[in-house]
């Protein structure tokens, strides 16, 4: 029970956070004409978005680190590798995030870091964190804890990192394109996980990581104060790629990556769907769906945006508890 109390309390104490940071920041994005162009395709439908402040993320990032460390210094958490890790990961993508926002704004297009660029401090971030996972004491072990299966991947295990982190940060992005859908699909993920964190008695900290999903749960629905349609404000490469990376953290650490594709399973849908449009076009000169990600193939067949993002949240929400079943109970 102490451990439920100590989760509500670190969610509530971010999700205020969020609400009163929000609305200091938000005001503060507009003056700096910190504004969202809206894609030539999407005009028709998401018109009155342009001009949209950008970088939101930092809504939930800032509280989320002001509430971690806060719970640190008072010794309610206790500081280890793995919750450093997580820190880092969730810290770095940010920065790659804000500095690819900034740079979308400054040139006024939507062209910002290379996909070069991203992919270099990707890999860094990546080498980093399997540096620091071996001299924790980890194993490079790919275990799916429920089946019972363990693979040693060796050094090849710094590269499944880097597929990991890439392939969820790269997911959440591109599914961040209606009002809250991003937001509320990541509070799910991170519910669930926050729940098989606090299951995973196997590995150290596993109760601080817990607490650090539900302080971050806490930030996310504070910053859906501001998200939900219509959108005050975007959350941007700063917010979509920490949340991906962070959570495709969590499950690695937590030994639950298999898990991840069930919890993250509309994330993964969307990226799918982009890839097939995408290897349609190139190489069959062929639309398989007439706009990817998919939500917006659904905006094209006339759906309300706010009906696709209580399905999608209904499916995650399905998907979440799946995950919990699967990655605690079975």
């Amino acid at each position: 029970m102490l451990l439920l109390a100590k989760a509500a309390l670190a969610l509530m104490v971010s999700f205020l956070t969020a609400v009163v940071f929000g609305f200091i920041l938000i005001p503060f994005l507009k003056k700096l004409k910190v504004k969202q162009r809206v894609s030539v395709f999407l005009q028709n439908k998401h018109k009155g978005k342009d001009g949209t402040p950008t970088m939101g993320g930092l809504i939930f990032i800032i509280p989320a680190i002001i509430a971690i460390i806060v719970l640190i210094l008072m010794n309610k958490i206790e500081w280890t590798d793995n919750l450093f890790i997580i820190l880092f990961v969730f810290l770095s993508y940010a920065l790659l995030g804000f500095i690819d926002d900034y740079l979308i704004i400054k040139r006024n297009n939507n062209e910002g870091l290379t996909e070069i660029q991203k992919l270099l401090g990707q890999i860094l971030i990546a080498v980093v964190f399997f540096i620091i996972f071996m001299k924790s004491g980890r194993s490079p072990v790919l275990d799916i804890h429920t089946l019972g299966i363990k693979i040693d991947l060796g050094w090849f295990y710094g590269l499944f990192i880097l597929f990991v982190l890439v392939a969820s940060s790269n997911a959440v992005n591109l599914t961040d394109g209606l009002d809250g859908l991003a937001g509320g699909l990541s509070t799910i993920a991170f519910i669930a996980f926050g729940i098989i964190s606090f299951g995973s008695t196997w590995i150290s900290g596993n109760q601080d990581i817990g607490i650090f999903c539900f302080i971050l749960v806490g930030a996310l629905l504070g910053f859906l104060v501001y998200n939900t349609h219509p959108a005050k404000v975007f959350m941007g490469d700063t917010g979509s790629l920490a949340l991906g990376a962070t959570l495709a953290s969590v499950a690695i650490l937590t030994s639950h990556e298999v898990t991840l594709i069930v919890v993250a399973g509309v994330f993964v849908f969307e990226t799918v769907c982009s890839l097939i449009q995408m290897i349609a076009g190139r190489y069959f000169n062929k639309k398989v769906f007439l706009m990817a990600p998919f939500h917006h193939h659904l905006e094209k067949l006339g759906w309300q945006e706010t009906d696709i993002v209580k399905l999608f949240w209904i499916i995650g929400m399905v998907l979440g508890m799946t995950g919990i079943y699967f990655g605690v109970w079975l």
